[in-house]
């Protein structure tokens, strides 16, 4: 499973913070548009590319987008869907799944590319990160693979071995490919993603003496980093951390 419509990030929001918040449209090299929520911190941190689950652009990854802002960063959360499903952020009622068996590898990396195109033109000082969570996740992954440049990619619970979307090769053979450190956060009792299939990309990323981190936490489900899962607060907390230092040491 992915997040519900009612899940929220389990981070608590920055007192006093300035953020400036948008919905626009972005174009991607092949002509579509699609939709981007921006949030636009008062600091000098990074720049975040937040990558949502199959249900595209909603609440949760909006407020993530804001969570980063707080922290004086800019940050945008894409929508995957402007090729099959028009612009807009995704309702509770959205059917997402025949929009997200279209899309194709070529078409995430096209939209991801433009999103880390206008993350630049807002100040090209800052290094930019990829953030994604379960398909976002292997897509965060994925674009350490895919020529940006990026400072690093974070991936919740993203697969390493699954050809998804459309057009992709697997993570694990792509290790040689990868340009960007990557940071991988997982449940320990995901089934969609054995704990020995982890460990496996593990061993491919370590032969090939690849920047990584990858964090298993026992017991957690597939995404298990939300506010509803008081269970699993502490594993929720860790990884926010992790991410954040994970932002900082590359920054």
């Amino acid at each position: 499973m992915c997040f519900q419509p009612d899940s929220t990030p389990p981070i608590a929001p920055v007192s006093g913070a300035s953020v400036d918040t948008r919905n626009l449209t972005l174009t991607a090299a092949d002509g579509t548009e699609f939709t981007v929520f921006e949030a636009i911190g008062a600091g000098s941190g990074a720049s975040v590319l937040v990558l949502p689950d199959v249900r595209g652009l909603y609440g949760f990854y909006e407020e993530l987008a804001i969570r980063f802002a707080e922290l004086g960063m800019h940050a945008v959360a894409i929508d995957y869907f402007g090729r099959t499903a028009g612009l807009g952020s995704r309702s509770d009622e959205f059917d997402y799944m025949p929009h997200v068996r279209a899309t194709t590898f070529d078409g995430v990396r096209s939209d991801s590319a433009a999103a880390v195109a206008h993350l630049r033109s807002l100040d090209p000082t800052r290094k930019v990160f990829t953030v994604g969570f379960c398909f976002g996740g292997s897509n965060s992954w994925h674009l350490a693979a895919n020529g940006l440049d990026l400072a690093g990619a974070v991936g919740f619970y993203g697969h390493p071995n699954r050809v998804f979307p459309e057009g992709a090769t697997p993570l694990i053979e792509r290790v040689d490919e990868f340009t960007s450190p990557l940071l991988c956060l997982m449940g320990g009792d995901d089934p969609g993603i054995p704990v020995d299939e982890i460990e496996a990309f593990g061993t491919v990323l370590e032969a090939a003496g690849h920047d990584h981190e990858i964090v298993v936490y026992e017991g957690a489900p597939h995404s298990f980093f939300d506010r509803k899962y008081d269970e699993f607060s502490e594993a929720s907390a860790d990884a926010w951390e992790r991410v954040l230092a994970f932002i900082d040491r590359l920054s």
